[in-house]
């Protein structure tokens, strides 16, 4: 692994879950949401990705740990998008309590890895 995001779990269960979102915005969310709930759910699910990356990558122990909380704040936004697609019937209860479990479960993750630091 050329960079050292890449051995993180935290960073593969956070890449793997936005793969989740996207393929559930595209089999469920009409294209009226295509640039409101459907873009928001996205970038802040790809924002928890990419704020574990850049912020391990050559930075200090300070500067990851604040990055890690923006990845945070991002995990956050995902599940918020999920109580607003589940409200306006976009989302069923089945996918919003997989998703909706599976954020908590990384929120824990990034919580704790945060903690180490």
């Amino acid at each position: 692994m050329a960079f050292k995001f890449e051995s993180l779990q935290v960073w593969q269960r956070a890449l793997d879950l936005t793969e989740d979102v996207d393929s559930l915005t595209k089999r469920s969310f009409p294209k009226e949401e295509t640039n409101i709930l459907t873009s928001q759910i996205k970038r802040a699910a790809d924002s928890v990705v990419l704020n574990i990356a850049e912020g391990c990558t050559g930075q200090s122990n300070a500067v990851f740990k604040q990055f890690l909380g923006y990845a945070l704040r991002s995990a956050i936004e995902v599940v918020s998008c999920l109580f607003i697609g589940k409200r306006r019937k976009i989302i069923n209860d089945t996918d919003f309590q997989k998703l909706y479990e599976d954020y908590q479960a990384l929120c824990k993750m990034i919580t704790a890895l945060r903690n180490t630091l």
